[in-house]
């Protein structure tokens, strides 16, 4: 038997909805060909497209990927440098067969890995063709190819940044400034100064997989110190940080208050409802109450969700829904493929913030104070399951919900608790109409974690 360069890789860099892991420790360019050769058998006929990341070993594991693709006849379009909502758009424009998006987003430096979409913009999850892809590798086995393909080169930022400023195209002449973390986010701007009347003023913008100046993720909001500090200084309208490959944004007021993602959802809901009454608004499970609040006050169908962009992509398509909100920053639309998009999001953003004649503290004022939250808190628990339903127990009185982890549903408040895919993880989320209460609420949660048995 021959042996099998692939067989010793670490199974646990496949996730839910892609793959990641340290390079080369558990990622392996061997591997990443493997991942090449198994998608090019799992994908129907047509061009396989691949972009990637500005991180140090981003270029070796796409050319890795386009030579296992290219091995079993695929035709490459390579695109190069992208961010992850620019492949989502590539696919589903230019008809490709599938796309392969190197990038470990919002993880620090020596992380990478890859998302991989399918015809029409469908995810490759583990339940559409991930595992399949996992265990071709496991056992080195993939079709019998005859020929060889061939790699064209493609350059589709100028395509993608027209489409994302048809979602808002009235446009006012703001000053802004935009954090990209030296993260993907950052190759936009040159277009947006061109081709629009903002003024921007940026940070960080040029791609560096070293991420010299803070980690590319925004959700955890001591990231957007710099940025905060420049709004304030420059007297900005507001500001906008995208996270590592670029399909998430933050907004930070002109006070240099952060926006949360639940928020900006509600501003998203008033403009979309507005121009189509009645359609179908999707939000996961961790999103503010204020969410669906929204929703049914402007007339809309509102649909709770589970976490995560491979389960809202489908659902995006069973239940024709116009847009979808993710409390982490993940914004997804039907007129974008169903994808997910953080400048898309931005620009409708920005465009509600020009035509309000407001300040971004005074427009989402209302939304802001209804609720208090505790943010997302993390706790490492070797049996998840036995802990949830510990949790469970402690708030026996409140009503319970399994969408997604456990939900405990109270008037004044609520809690989620759900295990991370891929780590031994606990995450914990917590909303209340006072601070108080979220305190109280953790204190139990984290009392009940932390104890001996």
């Amino acid at each position: 038997m021959s042996y099998n360069k692939y067989m010793k890789f670490k199974e646990s860099i496949f996730g839910a909805y892609d793959i990641r892991g340290k390079v080369p420790k558990e990622l392996t360019s061997e591997v990443a060909e493997g991942i090449g050769k198994a998608m090019a058998d799992l994908v129907p006929e047509g061009v396989v497209a691949v972009g990637r990341d500005m991180r140090h070993d981003s270029k070796a594991l796409s050319n890795a990927v386009i030579k296992g693709l290219v091995q079993q006849g695929r035709t490459v379009e390579d695109l190069g440098l992208i961010t992850t909502d620019m492949m989502y758009f590539a696919v589903g424009k230019y008809k490709y067969a599938g796309g392969a998006m190197i990038t470990a987003s919002h993880n620090p430096g020596e992380y990478n890995g890859l998302k991989l979409t399918g015809k029409d913009v469908v995810p490759i999850a583990s339940d559409t063709g991930l595992d399949k892809i996992k265990e071709a590798i496991k056992k080195d086995q993939y079709k019998e190819s005859k020929t060889k393909g061939a790699v064209t080169k493609r350059d589709i930022l100028s395509d993608w940044v027209k489409h994302a400023l048809s979602f808002a195209p009235e446009l006012k002449p703001l000053h802004i400034g935009i954090d990209a973390g030296n993260g993907m986010g950052g190759i936009v701007v040159p277009e947006l100064r061109d081709k629009t009347p903002l003024k921007i003023t940026g940070l960080y913008l040029k791609p560096d997989g070293d991420f010299p100046n803070h980690p590319a993720n925004p959700l955890i909001f001591e990231n957007l110190a710099d940025l905060i500090a420049l709004v304030k200084d420059n007297k900005l309208n507001c500001g906008i940080a995208f996270d590592g490959d670029g399909d998430r944004a933050f907004f930070v007021d002109e006070k240099g208050d952060i926006i949360t993602g639940s928020v900006l959802s509600t501003l998203l809901i008033t403009k979309f409802l507005k121009e189509n009454p009645g359609a179908t608004i999707l939000y996961n499970a961790i999103c503010s109450r204020i969410v669906p609040e929204t929703i049914e006050r402007l007339g809309g169908k509102g649909i709770r969700t589970k976490v995560g962009h491979g389960f809202i992509k489908a659902e995006m398509r069973k239940h024709d829904a116009l847009l979808a909100c993710e409390h982490s920053g993940h914004f997804y639309f039907k007129k974008n493929y169903n994808a997910d998009s953080g400048l898309i999001a931005a620009l409708c953003g920005l465009e509600i913030l020009g035509q309000s004649g407001k300040n971004l503290s005074e427009l989402t004022e209302k939304f802001r104070g209804s609720y208090v939250d505790s943010g997302e808190i993390n706790f490492e628990v070797d049996d998840q399951k036995a802990m949830m339903k510990k949790i469970e127990k402690l708030f026996d009185d409140g009503a319970v919900d399994y969408l997604d982890g456990i939900t405990i549903n109270y008037p004044e408040w609520w809690l989620n608790v759900r295990p991370s895919n891929n780590e031994p993880l606990l995450r914990l989320n917590v909303e209340a109409k006072s601070q108080f209460k979220v305190d109280e609420v953790v204190a139990k949660v984290t009392e009940l974690i932390k104890a001996k048995a």
